[in-house]
């Protein structure tokens, strides 16, 4: 799983096998291990009806509707969107780059914009 954060604004991308480990067990999580203490990020379901997010000890989580996993792990759908407070909030599936890279990307999802 990977995030970015940029100003008011929080990404989320996750793999197959993430994406599929969320649907399944309704939770994901990782971590940055800094010196004194890890930072850590998770996803969470929720059964609310909107994305929600919260930064509690050094861990973000994004709180996830259970429909929208549904959704999710059943469809094409890339990904969602919303708004907790002033941080907009992005949840996609994480795509094989087009550009050369040296990060494994053997569990990305197939980029649709790769014409074979």
């Amino acid at each position: 799983m990977k995030i970015r954060i940029k100003d008011n604004s929080l990404r989320f991308r996750l793999t197959q096998s993430e994406v599929a480990k969320l649907g399944e067990d309704g939770m994901i999580s990782s971590f940055t291990e800094f010196v004194d203490r890890p930072f850590i990020y998770s996803i969470e379901r929720t059964e609310d009806v909107d994305l929600s997010a919260a930064f509690i000890e050094n861990r973000i989580v994004l709180k996830m509707p259970a429909t929208m996993i549904t959704e999710w792990i059943s469809t094409d759908r890339v990904g969602f969107e919303g708004q907790a407070g002033k941080i907009k909030l992005l949840i996609e599936k994480d795509f094989v780059c087009i550009d050369n890279t040296v990060e494994d990307q053997s569990d990305n999802y197939p980029n649709p914009n790769i014409k074979c």
